[in-house]
């Protein structure tokens, strides 16, 4: 079964492979592709971002798409910046652009204040139109300042209180088990183990 993956994020693509492997399924990636569709991410929700990216796909394609978004609601900020998170210090943010608006906001913000949640939507279209929707959570707090090398977007700066490390300290075999991208995607697997095994 061959799956159109709905990204271009590199970050977004190896850890959805890792998650993936070992289903008997080819993921299509577009930049292996000379294929270019750019897909306004204008949704209100991570769900509608979600379905809108991977029914482009799918039209575009005529196979079944894969999408996710993902976003990071901070109880703080009441739930900013969700859906605009890969855009919240502006369009063409870098991940650090976007860390230092959000700690800059949080400044002076009291520990037990400082929960948050990653989010992950993830959405299966299929050419007939059916659609399976799967979701992630990951409970976390925002430190004061960015720790640790690995991992992309807020993760140096969200930390899971289990571990006491961020998600760019905690290394890939254990952030691909426990993160909300990680979780929707285990759903994702589940799901398709099941489809292909009728």
């Amino acid at each position: 079964m061959e799956i159109v993956l709905a990204t271009q994020n590199k970050d977004k693509i190896k850890e959805i492979k890792e998650i993936l492997k070992g289903l008997p399924v080819k993921l299509i990636i577009f930049n292996e592709h000379s294929r270019e569709l750019s897909v306004e991410e204008d949704g209100k929700t991570l769900e509608e971002n979600a379905i809108k990216k991977a029914e482009a796909w799918m039209k575009e394609t005529g196979k079944p798409a894969l999408a996710d978004d993902s976003g990071l609601e901070v109880d703080h900020l009441e739930g900013a910046p969700g859906v605009y998170s890969s855009r919240f210090a502006g369009e063409n943010a870098t991940y650090a652009d976007n860390n230092a608006k959000l700690l800059k906001l949080m400044e002076g913000v009291e520990q037990k204040k400082r929960t948050a949640r990653f989010k992950c939507i993830a959405v299966l279209v299929f050419p007939d139109g059916k659609k399976e929707l799967f979701q992630g959570a990951t409970e976390g707090i925002i430190i004061n300042e960015p720790r640790g090398k690995n991992g992309f977007g807020y993760d140096p700066v969200f930390l899971i209180p289990e571990y006491n490390k961020t998600f760019a300290e905690l290394g890939d075999d254990i952030k691909n088990k426990i993160s909300h991208r990680a979780i929707a995607f285990k759903k994702v697997r589940s799901f398709l183990q099941k489809f292909l095994d009728q």
